[in-house]
């Protein structure tokens, strides 16, 4: 076992592995668990002897006294290792939603298991593409359990593995379970469901505070995170420092509604200003850090954005991701609400607000809402009764990758409908039947985007890759479990997403962000400035030798659509970059790990 420690909660004792008193048990332990000062009095009190000051230790003595049902007592951003010399076995397990990575390999008869993926190449796995999943990471946002590396595996969120000398089970351990529509019969009002939400989020907030080093907050012009920081600063007590993110394009910079929240609340403003150039010189780091294929380079913006931070001197921040995963806050969302709840509406002011969502939100077009030819999709329609609009738009996607594909890898996978193989893992029976449509969709998203994309390319895996800790409260699993009760209408009520957050923070943000309909965290397309380093990069690395190497694509389709961009509107433009990223992203992927085809 072997631990690369970022000390944030007992800077002098808590070095890994940490072992039991009688050695016979270890654990190792990437992420934070919250509320521990409790659970250590209580295992003190049962006679526990605790070696360390760590909140980690308190997982390593749960685990000896209740075995996996340890994990219903703990809550945070986690993923660990437990080896029990007693039993001879192995456990692992994985937070809730996902934000912590866990990967693991069989390898000449042996089990690996590491935080990234590079650490199972490091240790002898093969490193290769998986033929079978290179096409649907970007179909359906990602399987539960495969990646895009042969043989190499995730332990899925809210899973725990065990493994003996003969054999591996992975275990589910918590769902979401969404109530069935109309089972609630207690409908309470508006101002109950508010002051739940509130008084459950705050704890959230307030508990993720608690450190040995200073804390700051990610600061975006968007709700999620003005509604963390406005929080935040109710409960710290000096002014908190709130990064934020600067671009030279007006329609993807938010600093001027950052700035005035952080000044609501009294924050020390620090923007991190990011051109197209810094994003060419840092795509290639940044994506080898991520492990995975970007839509955009708003990771990279990511990865930046945590460097400065490491270099203002933190370690910790506090972020709004999760947020619209648990409370319906992407356009596709609202268009699910418009398409599949429209008892009792006109017709006529259901098509008017599909009009209005569409034109309101342009930097979407293609990313979280539809554009253009879908593909197949019978399978979901048959399954759910429905098709949720963020498959649709994924569809769309996928049908401008199948333009750039080589014809023998095309045929090869063509006519699967990935969406089958993503729905047989999960249990429609018990998680998506019976579902508010919405809820349904929320659901299919938390289980492929969020952990696959979201929580790495934006989230966890750009923090650690220079040493910050991102801590998510949205994903809190207590805040989770009252939001998912309450009914649809307090996520989206007619075209105001996050209705509850808006109106629970509302005393703690300012009117702009109030009154302010999501926007997406994208950075500049590179296609938008044919002239700058980022799309000279995109350039030269799809039309070099990588790409050629590379087994699912034609180049000479590849070079087509190169040249086709440059005679686009700015909307056709945005809608195939995400196709061009993708591309250059395999391309980095490809050359830094030396990946070779499934054998």
């Amino acid at each position: 076992m072997a631990h690369a420690r970022l000390s944030i909660i007992d800077l002098t004792t808590g070095d890994q592995p940490i072992a039991s008193q009688d050695e016979r048990t270890r654990i190792v332990v990437n992420g934070e668990f919250y509320g521990y000062e409790a659970i250590r009095a209580e295992l003190e009190a049962a006679g526990h002897p605790l070696r360390t000051r760590s909140d980690s230790e308190i997982a390593l003595h749960l685990y000896r006294d209740l075995g996996p049902q340890c994990l219903h007592r703990l809550r945070g951003e986690f993923a660990f290792v437990i080896w029990d010399e007693a039993n001879r076995l192995m456990f692992a397990a994985r937070d809730r939603f996902g934000i912590k990575p866990l990967f693991y390999a069989w390898h000449e008869n042996t089990l690996y298991l590491a935080s990234e993926v590079k650490a199972l190449f490091a240790a002898g796995v093969p490193a290769r593409w998986d033929a079978e999943n290179f096409y649907p990471m970007v179909e359906l946002g990602g399987y539960q359990t495969r990646t895009l590396f042969d043989g190499v595996f995730q332990v899925p969120p809210g899973h725990y593995l065990i493994a003996t000398d003969t054999h591996v089970q992975v275990t589910r351990y918590w769902d979401f379970d969404y109530p069935r529509a109309g089972s609630d019969t207690s409908r309470r009002s508006d101002e109950d469901y508010k002051a739940e939400f509130r008084a459950a989020l705050e704890e959230a907030v307030r508990i993720r505070l608690r450190a040995d080093v200073p804390v700051g907050c990610y600061l975006s012009g968007g709700l999620d995170s003005c509604a963390v920081l406005g929080l935040a600063a109710r409960h710290h007590p000096d002014p908190i420092r709130a990064f934020t993110l600067t671009f030279d394009r007006a329609e993807y910079d938010e600093e001027a509604e950052a700035r005035e929240m952080a000044a609501k609340v009294g924050a020390e403003f620090h923007p991190i200003p990011v051109r197209q150039d810094d994003l060419a010189d840092n795509f290639a780091d940044a994506i080898e850090q991520s492990e995975t294929l970007c839509l955009n380079a708003h990771g990279v913006a990511k990865y930046l954005l945590s460097r400065a931070v490491r270099d203002a001197g933190y370690k910790v921040v506090l972020t709004g991701e999760g947020s619209d995963e648990i409370l319906g806050g992407y356009a596709h969302f609202r268009r699910d609400m418009l398409l599949y709840n429209r008892a009792g509406q006109d017709p006529n002011v259901i098509a008017r607000l599909l009009k209005e969502l569409e034109t309101l939100n342009p930097v979407s077009r293609g990313l979280l809402l539809p554009d253009g030819e879908l593909g197949l999709l019978d399978d979901v329609k048959r399954i759910l009764g429905f098709v949720p609009s963020w498959m649709e738009t994924f569809s769309s996607r996928a049908v401008k990758l199948r333009g750039v594909l080589a014809d023998d890898y095309l045929a090869a996978v063509g006519r699967r409908q990935g969406y089958r193989h993503l729905l047989s893992d999960l249990d429609v029976r018990d998680q998506l039947s019976g579902r508010e449509p919405v809820h349904q969709s929320v659901y299919l998203w938390s289980k492929t985007a969020l952990p696959q994309y979201i929580l790495t390319m934006l989230g966890d895996r750009m923090e650690m890759g220079h040493s910050i800790e991102g801590r998510v409260p949205f994903l809190d699993h207590h805040v989770v479990e009252v939001i998912r009760s309450q009914p649809v209408n307090q996520k989206i009520r007619g075209m105001t997403e996050k209705y509850v957050l808006r109106e629970a923070t509302r005393d703690v943000i300012t009117d702009t962000i109030y009154r302010r309909q999501k926007h997406p965290f994208l950075a500049p397309p590179a296609s938008l400035n044919p002239h700058g380093r980022l799309n000279a990069f995109v350039q030269d690395t799809l039309r070099g030798p990588t790409l050629a190497s590379i087994p699912f694509f034609d180049q000479k389709k590849v070079v087509a659509l190169l040249d086709r961009v440059d005679t686009m509107d700015d909307g056709g433009r945005v809608a195939n970059d995400q196709t061009l990223m993708f591309l250059a992203s395999a391309c980095v992927l490809h050359a830094r790990f030396r990946l070779g085809a499934t054998a």
